[in-house]
């Protein structure tokens, strides 16, 4: 795998962007640690979901990007595969849940998709995109169990890597793991003393109990407010890497997202979606209690203006 992250690296190369990395002061008093934050808020699309995306459309043949693709995703993966798709001349259809941010539904069909709407609680996205694939020859891009989508999304970790020298350790948000199994891919080759953390919230844990049974759990519709990790479980393929290159994973409430979310956009001036916020909110949170240099990857800034709003208007007190 790292072999193909350093070729999507070539890929990528004049399409994505290289994102900042950011520090505080404060932040890093609050934590006691020195803090570098990788901001994939600023990549295309507002999230490192462009990487994964763009690489996977690029090795497809001549058929299939005559036939079109698909994919399904609650927002990032589809806007990321829709502007992919136009900007390499070949037709996306994405299906989203009915419930997605509108923001995010906006943006993937600004970016020319054929959005299809779907309930979660009559109908799993699954389904729904094997018969479209039946009726239509279309290729499907997953949204993380792809080897060239994790590929792509571990770009995001082997520029950070290069740019930071001599992390401690790499917290990384966790959904379906593709960002997480590709960055641990990279940190294992080449900074191999750094330890790799996924974070994802307490209400869908289906990653960390896996991680720690070793057997693969699954959840239905999680209530979270960080839409981007509602996936059910991790993937066939995302599972055993993270097994393998993954050193823990730990969990964040919800009202430490929130708090993370707030301190990004208040003494920071970031904006960053509660899915992108999970590593700041272990910190904070102390889910995670680290010293030394430890990176963050800031996963995406897609939030709809209600929600910030109530974010930020939110008090735990």
């Amino acid at each position: 795998m790292f072999e193909q992250i350093k070729t999507a690296r070539r890929t990528l190369q004049g399409h994505a962007l290289k994102t900042p990395v950011m520090t505080s002061r404060t932040l890093n008093e609050r934590v006691g640690a020195e803090v570098f934050l990788k901001c994939e808020n600023f990549q295309r699309v507002g999230a490192f979901k462009f990487r994964g995306a763009f690489n996977s459309i690029s090795r497809l043949t001549d058929e299939q990007k005559e036939h079109g693709v698909l994919t399904f995703s609650s927002g990032n993966h589809g806007q990321a595969t829709a502007l992919a798709g136009r900007l390499l001349g070949v037709a996306t259809t994405v299906i989203m849940p009915n419930d997605a941010p509108a923001t995010k539904r906006a943006a993937t069909a600004g970016y020319g998709a054929r959005v299809i709407d779907y309930d979660r609680e009559r109908l799993t996205r699954e389904d729904l995109a094997q018969k479209l694939i039946q009726e239509n020859h279309y290729t499907l891009i997953p949204p993380y169990d792809y080897e060239h989508v994790i590929a792509g999304q571990g770009t995001a970790a082997m520029e950070f890597l290069e740019e930071v020298k001599e992390l401690d350790a790499l917290l990384t948000p966790c959904g379906g793991g593709g960002l997480l199994s590709g960055s641990a891919v990279v940190a294992r080759h080449i900074r191999p003393t750094c330890r790799v953390i996924g974070i994802e919230p307490e209400l869908a844990d289906d990653a960390t109990k896996s991680f720690r049974t070793k057997i693969l759990h699954t959840v239905t519709n999680p209530p979270t407010i960080a839409d981007g990790t509602r996936t059910p479980s991790l993937g066939k393929l995302t599972f055993p890497l993270i097994l393998e290159f993954v050193n823990d994973m730990q969990t964040v409430s919800e009202s430490a997202i929130i708090e993370a979310v707030q301190f990004l956009f208040y003494r920071m001036k970031l904006v960053v979606e509660p899915s992108g916020a999970l590593g700041v909110a272990a910190l904070l949170s102390g889910s995670v209690d680290l010293t030394g240099r430890i990176g963050v990857i800031i996963s995406g800034g897609n939030i709809d203006g209600k929600t910030m709003r109530d974010i930020l208007a939110y008090s735990a007190a």
